[in-house]
């Protein structure tokens, strides 16, 4: 005997599908904000207002940054306009994923003659550098440097 379908068990097959998607959507937004708070200044107002200033002084110093590692050794290479490696008045970087900011760490870079170079035993992915560095005239220079790290 086959049982016939009747309203209550549409409506309850309704019901259980779309708590379903609901439930699954809260899960998803809540992970969402909860690994990644999306915050890149604090107030974009005041940040802009002083944008080009800084861009048009960081140009200027004509410096390229490239990051990479390789055997357990994080670099941090940055070179002046004519090529030759960059060594920064002071430099502070943050190093972490780009999602979420549970990994981020400090590394402690050491200035050995060509680049920045920080022991650093990564797991493979994309990885980002947030650094801050000063040049010898002042100038603040700062660049999200993304790193693959790939074995």
């Amino acid at each position: 005997m086959v049982k016939q379908l009747t309203g209550k068990h549409v409506l309850f097959i309704f019901v259980a599908a779309f708590s379903v998607i609901i439930a699954v959507n809260i899960t998803l937004a809540v992970n969402a904000v909860k690994t990644f708070p999306g915050l890149e200044v604090k107030n974009t107002y005041v940040a802009s207002q002083q944008f080009d200033e800084r861009r048009a002084a960081q140009v200027a110093l004509g410096w390229t940054v490239v990051g990479s590692h390789q055997d357990g050794v994080l670099r941090l290479a940055i070179t002046g306009a004519d090529g030759a490696p960059v060594e920064a008045a002071e430099l502070s970087a943050i190093l972490g994923r780009a999602t979420q900011v549970a990994d981020d760490v400090t590394p402690a870079f050491v200035f050995d003659g060509t680049a920045y170079v920080a022991p650093m035993e990564l797991a493979d992915g994309n990885w980002n550098i947030r650094m801050e560095a000063k040049a010898l005239d002042g100038t603040l220079f700062t660049q999200r440097v993304i790193v693959d790290v790939v074995r």
